[in-house]
């Protein structure tokens, strides 16, 4: 059986997981997505209220934000893996709202067998935590983001990790200058991630390859606002 096959397999089983209370609210189990030789896997908390309706990871409005993070540090979506750590939408309702909840310990435990099963399946050259469930879930334990961000980490489980944050904490910074560097530093640490992995960059003619600038705040600005 192949590494695509075996990931199917995990696809169809973790549709019939019942394993934690998260299913009985959700749409769908929402499984991760890419290729199969991917070199780098990038890890999520869990999905959102598009995601659970579409059954696609990243497709929301931090999705769009994460895609354009993407195509500015030189890598292909299309060319990575996307999962997250927990593959029901854990909601509150609020009138016809939906809004997300935090998982907790226990339903990060308990899913995190679907998730190691993709990382031990595809064998990445990079695993990428996105936010602190990420971090907790592959980590086994809590892992604050913080002090670790753009680092590689070794846990104790034997994983390699590179840590930075989930692209929806970009959405919530309120300050538009301070969200515009905020959204310079995640592509920065997107490029790390790029070296890391020895993925080709894909870049138009003529165009450098070098970090942004971090006085271009409006420039800043004004992508955060198309990726809205």
């Amino acid at each position: 059986m192949n590494v695509e096959e075996r990931l199917e397999r995990l696809r169809q089983e973790a549709a019939h997981c019942r394993a934690c209370p998260l299913w009985a609210a959700a749409t769908q189990t929402v499984f991760g997505e890419g290729p199969a030789d991917a070199a780098i896997v990038f890890v999520g908390e869990q999905p959102g209220d598009q995601e659970d309706k579409m059954g696609r990871p990243f497709v929301g409005p931090a999705g769009r934000l994460f895609d354009r993070a993407l195509a500015e540090a030189g890598l292909d979506r299309s060319r990575v893996y996307v999962t997250n750590a927990v593959k029901h939408f854990k909601f509150t309702e609020r009138g016809k709202r939906r809004l997300h909840k935090r998982p907790n310990a226990g339903e990060i435990r308990i899913c995190r067998r679907w998730l190691f099963d993709e990382i031990t399946t595809l064998a990445p050259r990079v695993v990428v935590a996105l936010g602190a469930t990420a971090a907790q879930s592959l980590a086994e334990r809590p892992l604050p983001i913080g002090v670790n961000r753009g680092k590689i980490v070794e846990l104790r489980n034997g994983l390699r990790i590179f840590a930075t944050v989930h692209p929806s904490y970009l959405l919530r910074v309120p300050d538009e200058a301070a969200k515009a560097a905020e959204y310079d530093h995640f592509v920065k640490d997107l490029r790390a991630v790029r070296q890391l992995s020895g993925e080709i960059v894909k870049t138009r003619a003529g165009e450098p390859d070098s970090p942004p600038d971090r006085r271009g705040t409006k420039a800043g600005r004004e992508r955060l606002r198309r990726s809205a």
